[in-house]
């Protein structure tokens, strides 16, 4: 699509939901006050495994101010986010399996009384076996966390072989060994979880609640209340910031709706700081090791993969994030063998899950890093070397994931070129370095969780004679801009104003289903469907317009607000009074527009994980300067360049980078999920060594060096005119991006986040006495993983039947699949 047909996409405009949100008029979930509300509480175990012997909660029942106490006996069935993984109950009736696991309830008049009726029940425990690390789960078979997965404590153990590695081993040059470790991490979005459930006037159940995925917890209520979906609606409350960590259904949520329907009053929760942490779902600790060959001119013949996560102590979407721990390793470079082994363990700690970027951070560390040592083995600039091994467009990789566009070899030249790399890498004075890395990332997950041929997201509008327009999608508003680009794509289409159109998100009663905000998934797809939707309303409208002005429709303009004839701009009306022409002819006007990403290529067990329509790409030069006798670390620069297709709205697009950058910064330089055990003589907790914001250290704006962002634009024609992600695909470069740049300030390598002052101090130590200058880990654990699903690569045929690969479609016919092309005259 040629960029002057365009009015308002790709401009630089002010997001549709900005003046509520800095003026404090946006309402989130802790904000719903409501008539007669009460308001919930839960007691935590205070033991990280065990099996509960007893609940006694008569005496928080007598408590002044209480109205009801509930405990696991009153929840009979199990939920969870994905359907092999239905592994938690809103309150646990028989075993506890982390320091902060719901046992109890308690419904009062107000939080505190609440807080005071919790230290009321008596609970009685029957310790068991704690695990604090994969090593102790992998070792010890019994007791276990779960009574499924693969054997004993394992819940997912996977090994895929595209190729035969070894053989490309011997062929290859070089090969390189090395282990890494990538610590976990929690969300730290500003707001925390919050939900408010109530019964309607028609006597249905209503959630208001700060998630993610409304529509899976639509799904996850009416299993474990045992209730009709249809009486339940969920409405999801813009969310002040989620980054992932409110893409499950949570236990306060079922807990509140099932309070709300014993006692027939509102009841809310609010989590507090410390809960929060218990709920997690964040980034998974993971241990891998990297096994690659290489031919003397940097070209790569095999990556063997292996890696180990710390899932704690529930399923979550952890067979999921157990694959995207290799899935995508693939579509950055050229890959012709790959071997990928992973395994998930659970332990005793709070349950990982999703967080920005799912499981692909912590390869994408440890193959970037590889990758410099690499370089430097083979004498070639960094940053050559990977120009020399960029993935190719339009191809498939060995694993089977359909790459379209790719401008990532552009992304390198543009922050090759804006920070002066030729002239300063290796050149710079001691105590400072550069270092480079790359990315890709999926726009959209190509399967929805629960398997089914249906849309993953639908629009609907409504046209109004007034000549407003409103526009109904079930995409969730978690500070990234969605509402924003639901309002901008039907805008460009109708050539009306952002302002013109009333978005209504997130509510699974008035809303089509969208899948949820995760995986960068609702630019692409939520997008694509509305502009299916404005294309289906502005036929109605050029039909009558046509009529009146007798003008064919092919030339007529839809823009400012008017529609008129491209050849006399004169001759038109205004875009009102084409509603009301269309809505003489037609009646109500009102248009649906939906989307369903292209069936994936691969046809083998495991291959959900990964396929997307199209993939994003990103590379960044971070600048740093490291004191030598302290081991501190400050970030001075960065440069960031990230292929987005098209930018939608390029303000969005820049602060999405940034964002990303904000959050790379954090996890390589001082976020972790630490836990540590009490002593035994008072218990036998393992408890967060951070349970608050006090202690769990973030950058601040103070910490934040100057950010120089390049949007590279190709449009993609999967893409709503042409866009990818931009959510992220950008956080990833940025910590392998520190940590190449410390070994070039003073030539210690870190071979795992978050890096440190003790560990450069170590390191440089140990290089001192003549060790390996590096920190890192040094162990891979024996893991019994299962036998190797072989897959030959495409380019080496195979049998047809365990691939049963279908050509991928035109462009042409790929476009047509899920939206018309866009042609404004």
């Amino acid at each position: 699509m040629n960029d002057t047909k365009l009015h308002l996409i790709g401009k630089p405009r002010r997001r549709v939901d900005g003046r509520a949100k800095v003026t404090g008029q946006t309402k989130f979930a802790d904000d719903i006050m409501l008539p007669r509300m009460l308001h919930c509480k839960l007691l935590r175990s205070s033991v990280p495994h065990a099996r509960i012997v007893r609940i006694d909660a008569t005496r928080a029942l007598a408590h002044p101010g209480v109205h009801l106490a509930l405990t696991g006996k009153d929840f009979k069935v199990p939920y969870g986010i994905l359907p092999v993984s239905q592994d938690e109950y809103p309150l646990e009736p028989t075993h506890v399996r982390f320091v902060g696991d719901p046992v109890a309830a308690v419904i009062a008049r107000d939080e505190l009384t609440a807080f005071e009726a919790l230290d009321l029940i008596e609970v009685e425990y029957e310790p068991l076996r704690t695990f604090s690390t994969p090593e102790e789960s992998l070792e010890h078979e019994d007791p276990r966390i779960h009574e499924y997965g693969n054997q004993g404590n394992i819940h997912k153990a996977v090994s895929l072989g595209f190729g035969d590695v070894e053989k490309a081993f011997a062929g290859a040059d070089e090969v390189f060994e090395d282990t890494f470790f990538y610590q976990g991490n929690t969300h730290l979005a500003i707001e925390q979880h919050a939900a408010v459930a109530a019964k309607d006037p028609d006597g249905k159940l209503v959630l208001w609640s700060s998630t993610q995925v409304p529509h899976y917890v639509h799904r996850a209520l009416a299993r474990a209340l045992e209730m009709r979906a249809a009486h339940i609606r969920v409405v999801a409350m813009p969310n002040g910031g989620g980054f992932g960590g409110k893409c499950d259904p949570f236990n306060h949520e079922i807990v509140v709706c099932k309070a709300a329907l014993l006692l027939d009053r509102p009841v809310k929760i609010c989590l507090t700081r410390e809960e929060v942490f218990y709920c997690h779902r964040g980034r998974h600790p993971v241990l891998m090791r990297f096994k690659t060959g290489v031919k003397r001119d940097g070209t790569i013949t095999g990556v063997h993969l292996k890696t180990v996560l710390d899932g704690g102590a529930y399923g979550s979407y952890g067979v999921v994030s157990t694959f995207y721990t290799g899935a995508l390793q693939t579509l950055t470079y050229h890959i012709p063998t790959y071997k990928f082994e992973g395994c998930r363990v659970f332990t005793n700690k709070p349950p990982c899950g999703p967080k920005r970027g799912h499981g692909t951070p912590q390869g994408r560390f440890g193959q970037e890093v590889q990758l410099d040592k690499i370089a430097e083995k083979l004498a070639i600039d960094p940053a050559e070397l990977r120009l020399r091994i960029v993935e190719k467009p339009d191809t498939l990789t060995a694993n089977y994931l359909q790459v379209s566009t790719t401008g990532l070899a552009e992304c390198i030249r543009r922050v090759v070129a804006a920070s002066d790399w030729r002239n300063r890498f290796r050149k710079l004075p001691r105590g400072r370095g550069l270092g480079l890395a790359c990315s890709s990332y999926m726009s959209g997950a190509g399967l929805p969780i629960y398997y089914n041929e249906m849309p993953h997201s639908g629009v609907q509008l409504k046209l109004d004679r007034s000549g407003g327009v409103a526009a109904f999608c079930g995409a969730t508003e978690i500070g990234q801009g969605s509402d924003d680009v639901l309002v901008g794509c039907v805008a460009e289409i109708l050539g009306i104003d952002p302002m013109d159109i009333r978005s209504v998100t997130g509510d699974t009663d008035l809303t089509p289903v969208d899948l949820g905000s995760y995986s960068s998934r609702v630019t692409l797809m939520m997008g694509n469907a509305a502009i299916q939707a404005a294309e289906r309303a502005r036929e109605f409208l050029a039909e009558g317009v046509s009529r009146k002005l007798e003008v064919p429709k092919g030339r007529l303009v839809f823009a400012e607000r008017r529609v008129f004839d491209a050849e006399d701009p004169a001759k038109g009306v205004s875009f009102s009074e084409a509603v009301c022409l269309a809505e003489a002819i037609f009646g109500t006007l009102g248009t649906t527009g939906s989307y369903t990403p292209p069936k994936a290529v691969a046809r083998f067990k495991g291959s959900g994980a990964g396929p997307s329509p199209t993939y994003s790409y990103s590379a960044a030069v971070v600048e740093v300067e490291v004191n030598a006798s302290t081991g501190w670390i400050q970030v001075t620069r960065v440069w960031i360049a990230h292929d987005i297709g098209r930018a939608l709205n390029p303000t969005l697009a820049r602060g999405q980078v940034e964002g990303s950058v904000y959050m790379g910064l954090g996890e390589a330089l001082m976020e972790e999920q630490e836990f540590r055990r009490l002593p035994k003589r008072l218990s036998h907790a393992l408890v967060h060594k951070f349970p608050s914001i006090l202690e769990y250290k973030s950058p601040t704006a103070l910490d934040m060096p100057e950010v120089i962002t390049e949007l590279v634009e190709h449009p993609d024609p999967s893409g709503p005119f042409g866009a990818k992600e931009v959510g992220q695909g950008p956080l990833l470069p940025v910590m392998p991006a520190v940590a190449n740049a410390v070994y070039d300030a003073i030539g210690v390598r870190i071979d795992e986040v978050p890096i440190t002052p003790e560990k450069i101090i170590k390191a440089l130590e140990a290089k001192a006495a003549g060790k390996p200058a590096r920190y890192g880990p040094a162990h891979f654990p024996d893991v019994p993983w299962p036998e190797t699903l072989q897959v030959p690569p495409p380019w080496e045929g195979g049998d047809g039947k365990a691939i049963n690969a279908p050509p991928r479609p035109s462009k042409e016919l790929a476009r047509k699949s899920h939206a018309p092309e866009v042609v404004q005259s």
